[in-house]
Order: C-alpha cells, then structure tokens, then sequence
C-alpha cells in the first residue's frame, strides 16, 4: 500500500514539475525555431545557399509551431494539442536528419 502512495507521490510531483518544464521548453524551441529561420533565410541569399536554406526555413518553422502546440497543451491539456505538438518535433528531427545525412555524403565526396 505504501508503495502505491509513493508512486502517487511522485506522479503528482512529476506533474507540478510539467508546466514549468514545458515553459522553458517552447521559450527555448521559440528562439531557436526563429534563429534556423533567419539562418535559412540568410542562406537563400545565394543559389546555392539556397539548398540548404529552404529546408533551414522549414525546420524553424516546425520547431516554432510545436512550442506553440505546447503551450496550448500546457494551458488546456489538450491531448490532440500535445499529439500535434509531437508529429511537429518529428518533422522537425526528420528534416534534420537529412541535412546531416546530405551533409555527410558531400563531405566523404
């Protein structure tokens, strides 16, 4: 019985400590969602830039819109909120996943 009263405990705990969590979260995926944007943008400046700068662009925004599921699923713990909020971070991670990918495969050539 204890031991259900312990883990109780902590769920609540862990719980209290979510919303703060998810602050610092989307303050921080906010900021570098805009960076990876202004990044790529200053990327597109030359052609060639532009390759790497279009899916720069794409990245930030993905990063920004998943902070802002986020918040929204920290404000009214909306489940679909939070579902959206991960596909986002998935699309983002993927993206970068093939920049490195590319990036590698220029770098061995």
């Amino acid at each position: 019985m204890q031991d259900l009263n312990n883990l109780t405990d902590q769920s609540q705990s862990q719980k209290e400590h979510i919303p703060w969590g998810i602050s610092k979260l989307t303050k921080d995926m906010n900021f570098v969602g805009m960076f990876t944007i202004i990044y790529g943008v200053i990327n597109c400046l030359t052609i060639i830039g532009a390759i790497i700068g279009v899916p720069l662009i794409f990245m930030g925004l993905r990063l920004r819109e998943s902070a802002t599921n986020f918040d929204v699923y920290k404000n009214s713990g909306d489940k679909l909120a939070f579902q959206n909020s991960i596909d986002k971070l998935y699309k983002y991670f993927n993206i970068q996943k093939i920049l490195i990918i590319i990036s590698l495969i220029f770098f061995v050539l």
